[in-house]
């Protein structure tokens, strides 16, 4: 099997087939409160994906070089979401500079990332498996675009469903998260593809 290949199969495993939000079900915090509208879910995902992107690689070479040299693998926790804060502090002063309305369409949810446990638990997996830089890479982004995917199509399905007429007990947070249940067994589908 070629390199190309692993690294397709390796996205696709943890975007589609290992996804973070459904079948692992981490990261339903922003994936439910911020998946009402198309836009603003493209926004947070793609805010997550900088976020897991960067701070898989930043871990990584902390772990490595520091935590791992030390032998002080106990402090990766602490670490880790101190490392994943500053990110998201960043993406947080660029998205008020450069896009003021996704920054206030994400309100209260984009500092929420500093504890979203789909970024922490990337950094830990990766870490404790103790796979080389390019799996980190190609694990924690086939992660973040699964996140991203997660979060589009509920959104996508939310505004759909804003306009049908629902039983009332079903109104509100019990028809998302019948949704998020469907979307879960559908994705369970992908279990064959590799």
């Amino acid at each position: 099997m070629s390199y190309f290949s692993k690294v397709l199969l390796g996205l696709l495993s943890a975007s589609l087939i290992n996804n973070v939000v459904l079948s692992r079900f981490l990261g339903l915090c922003p994936f439910l409160g911020v998946s009402k509208k198309t836009s603003t879910a493209v926004g947070m995902g793609s805010a997550v994906v900088a976020v897991i992107s960067l701070s898989s690689a930043i871990t990584f070479f902390v772990n490595k070089y520091v935590l791992l040299t030390l032998d002080l693998e106990y402090l990766r926790t602490i670490v880790f979401i101190l490392i994943i804060a500053a990110l998201v502090q960043t993406v947080e002063v660029i998205l008020k500079k450069k896009i003021p309305s996704l920054y206030k369409a994400l309100g209260v949810y984009l500092p929420l990332i500093t504890t979203n446990c789909a970024v922490l638990g990337v950094a830990i997996d990766s870490a404790s498996q103790g796979l080389s830089f390019v799996d980190t890479m190609v694990y924690s982004v086939g992660t973040a675009l699964g996140f991203l995917i997660a979060i589009v199509l509920m959104a996508g399905i939310r505004e759909r469903i804003a306009h049908n007429n629902i039983p009332e007990s079903f109104r509100g947070m019990p028809i998302v998260l019948i949704t998020a249940g469907l979307m879960a067994i559908a994705f369970c589908g992908f279990a064959g593809l590799i």
